[in-house]
């Protein structure tokens, strides 16, 4: 049985500030619909294990499905209550991984070794290694078995430094995933802010904003069938 991995975050404000961040709800519920109505299993995880916060403001960008998932109660105990902790993963157990955005993933995703490590031998056993805006923070440092990074001279996108300045939070983020990108020999690629866009290019499937989850989804079934 296929199944996917989801990572999401513990940070629940934004580093330095009370300001409070965490999940963008839509990234992880959008994705959770696609997938079950593909039938394919998923499982949680985030670099601590246990509560994953929600950006308050993603509460304000919600729709039927989005609300018919995040009311669901295995929804709300394996991914926002009880998330797996990476050392609990078997990464052989997975097709694909999935990296979720809100701004909190700036702070926990680039730099956990263990989610990293799932990731790798995710890659490499021909799995596929997703995300969707800020999310591509998770992938930006994983090294693959030849110690190069994995976008290296690869195609991808994610939250742009336009849509941070839009969102304004260019001054409050560690760094710029469009920069960061950039300066791993990715090929960074991006489309009108805040419309939907998502890469593929090889196992690895990326896209833009919060608008770009479903598209990113469907190019993930497609690649699992």
């Amino acid at each position: 049985m296929k199944k996917v991995l989801i990572v999401e975050t513990n940070v629940a404000h934004y580093g330095g500030t009370t300001d409070p961040t965490g999940l963008w709800l839509g990234e992880a519920a959008e994705f959770v619909d696609e997938m079950q109505r593909a039938n394919i299993a998923v499982d949680y995880v985030s670099p601590h294990g246990g509560f994953v916060p929600l950006d308050p403001r993603s509460m304000k960008y919600t729709d039927e499905a989005i609300m018919a998932i995040y009311e669901n109660s295995d929804f709300i105990e394996r991914a926002l209550t009880n998330t797996y902790r990476p050392d609990q993963i078997v990464p052989t157990d997975y097709s694909a991984i999935y990296y979720t955005g809100g701004h909190g993933v700036m702070w926990d995703f680039p730099d956990n070794a263990e989610l990293q490590a799932i990731t790798r031998t995710i890659y490499a056993n021909g799995g596929y290694v997703t995300s969707v805006c800020h999310g591509i923070a998770g992938l930006l440092n994983v090294k693959d078995q030849t110690n190069h990074y994995l976008i290296k001279d690869k195609k991808i996108t994610g939250f742009t430094a336009t849509e941070e300045v839009i969102a304004g939070k260019k001054r409050v983020v560690p760094f710029l995933n469009q920069q960061a990108a950039t300066a791993h020999g990715a090929h960074f690629k991006k489309r009108r802010f805040y419309r939907e866009y998502a890469v593929r290019d090889g196992q690895l499937i990326t896209g833009q904003n919060p608008f770009s989850v479903r598209a990113v989804a469907k190019q993930l079934v497609s690649a699992l069938a």
